[in-house]
């Protein structure tokens, strides 16, 4: 008995040592599969190779140098391949305990599922179904990202070149990014596009950084801002790093505009993210957002006036739609203003945390004091205060009333994006939000604590600009400048423009 348990013991060594040799002979990639580490198996350069412990053990038990074969193996290895097993692999599979042999075969498998010479099990393909499945039940619900590959990314290096206007392969669906660096805000677009004038995102990516933080005291970024702006960048260029991208614009807007290290913080971004910032007019910000926000505009209105309130700026653009409105919004702009003036200036020249009424009054008298100074602030006032007239705000303050309006428990942009508000309610939303402590805003899920001190400037923007040009109704519009860039960048490439006819393309 003893005699046999030896044979035994030294059988299961030897089927182990097998296990070893097979698994280092199917190379680094199997090694990856079973979950071993290829550096642990490849020596360096110039070290030795000392056997392992186990291997130790089993060389003192069974008499047989640790790495080398026995009697046994080299007789099977002369004999060749028996019946039934004409894979050699197959051969040495077998001879191994079962559990040790079913991990090998699932990973020479998927080595070969890999390589394409072998069809995925319908075992992992009915998986793959399921979890398809899964996915798209999540994408009705609007909580799964979008089904787009991302192949891994390296980390961002100044080395790395910024993305640039790439034609697209012939037949293949061009990608489009857009980034907005403002004064409050970091935000990135990526895009395709769909039907005409229409596109459809693929990734998308927001972060509150208040690079304008101090700046109306200084006059400068400061340091901790210029971090925080950095730090959201990188997001922005591995994502923009993992996609082959067709046409590419990224801008900064008034903080970078204005300040007097503006030029030194984009070539830091330059050299630390490998993204290439320009900073836009005043005009151009204000076109943009048109662009961005035209589909908004009700067909039926004579006149609208489109605002976008900022962090450091605001900009207004009044439109005349009395022959009717085009696909191209930024053609109706018959005037236009950017106020140096924003939630974030404001807030710091009056506060944000307690706002007691007469300093929310004082607010909203010197941003109109500000728009007075327009020189073309009358140029619908013929249609201001009737039916074909209507307000058209797109920026972080109007969302925040349409979700509060709602009484969202969650920000739902789908929701917001697009929605009336008549005049009494919003009379209603600003007295309501002013009488808020700020510890109420706070605890509001669609202000939280980022917007907490923020809201009752941009209320009081809102509200100069309502006494300037009162209207009864507002559209409120989540889009704004990353849609006016997108839009913008399509038309010039022509990507909705319908192909000619079969009969009347020329043959050469």
């Amino acid at each position: 008995m003893e005699r046999l348990r030896g044979r035994l013991r030294r059988r299961n060594v030897i089927h182990e040592q097998q296990g070893r040799a097979t698994v280092r002979h199917l190379g680094s990639d199997l090694a990856a599969v079973l979950g071993r580490t290829p550096a642990d198996e490849t020596p360096k350069p110039g070290e030795s190779v000392q056997p392992k412990r186990g291997d130790q053990r089993a060389a003192a038990e069974t008499g047989v140098p640790a790495g080398k074969l026995s009697k046994r193996q080299r007789r099977r290895r002369r004999k060749g391949p028996s019946v039934g097993h004409a894979d050699p692999v197959a051969k040495v599979l077998s001879d191994l305990p079962p559990g040790l042999s079913a991990k090998v075969s699932e990973a020479e498998r998927a080595l070969r599922a890999r390589s394409g010479s072998e069809a995925v099990p319908p075992a992992a393909k009915g998986r793959r179904r399921r979890r398809g499945r899964g996915r798209g039940r999540a994408g009705a619900s609007g909580t799964a990202a979008p089904a787009v590959h991302t192949p891994a990314v390296a980390a961002p290096s100044a080395a790395r070149p910024a993305p640039l206007r790439q034609a697209g392969e012939p037949g293949r669906q061009p990608t489009y990014a857009a980034l907005d660096l403002g004064t409050n805000n970091c935000r990135l677009l990526i895009a395709v596009p769909t039907r005409p004038g229409q596109f459809r995102v693929i990734d998308a990516f927001s972060r509150i950084v208040r690079l304008g933080e101090g700046l109306g005291r200084t006059g400068s970024l400061a340091a901790g801002a210029m971090d925080r702006a950095v730090a959201a960048l990188e997001i922005c260029s591995q994502k923009l790093s993992a996609r082959e991208i067709s046409g590419a614009r990224l801008i900064a807007t008034e903080a970078c505009r204005s300040a007097a290290n503006g030029a030194e913080f984009i070539e830091r971004v330059q050299r630390d993210t490998g993204l290439s910032l320009e900073i836009v007019t005043r005009e151009t910000e204000a076109r943009l957002a048109v662009s961005g926000c035209g589909s908004l505009v009700d067909r039926s209105a004579k006149g609208a006036v489109l605002f976008d309130i900022g962090g450091g700026s605001t900009e207004i653009a009044l439109l005349d739609l009395r022959r009717g409105a085009s696909r191209r919004l930024s053609n109706h702009i018959v005037a236009w203003t950017s106020l140096p003036v924003g939630v974030v200036t404001l807030a710091e020249r009056h506060g944000g945390r307690d706002v007691p009424p007469e300093v929310f009054e004082r607010m909203i008298r010197e941003v109109e004091e500000m728009i007075a100074r327009f020189p073309g602030a009358n140029k619908l006032a013929d249609l201001v205060g009737g039916e074909g007239f209507h307000l058209l705000g797109t920026s972080g303050t109007v969302t925040t009333l349409a979700g509060v309006q709602l009484e969202l428990e969650r920000y739902d942009r789908r929701q917001v994006d697009g929605l009336w508000l008549a005049a009494p309610d919003i009379d209603r939303l600003v007295g309501r939000i002013a009488g808020w402590s700020f510890e109420e805003r706070v605890a509001n899920p669609c202000i939280g604590s980022e917007r907490a001190d923020l809201v009752l400037a941009g209320c009081a923007i809102l509200e100069a600009i309502r006494r300037v040009w009162p209207a009864k109704t507002l559209r409120v519009a989540d889009r704004g400048l990353r849609e006016g860039l997108l839009t913008e960048m399509m038309v010039a490439d022509g990507v909705w423009r319908r192909p000619a006819p079969t009969s009347a393309r020329q043959t050469v």
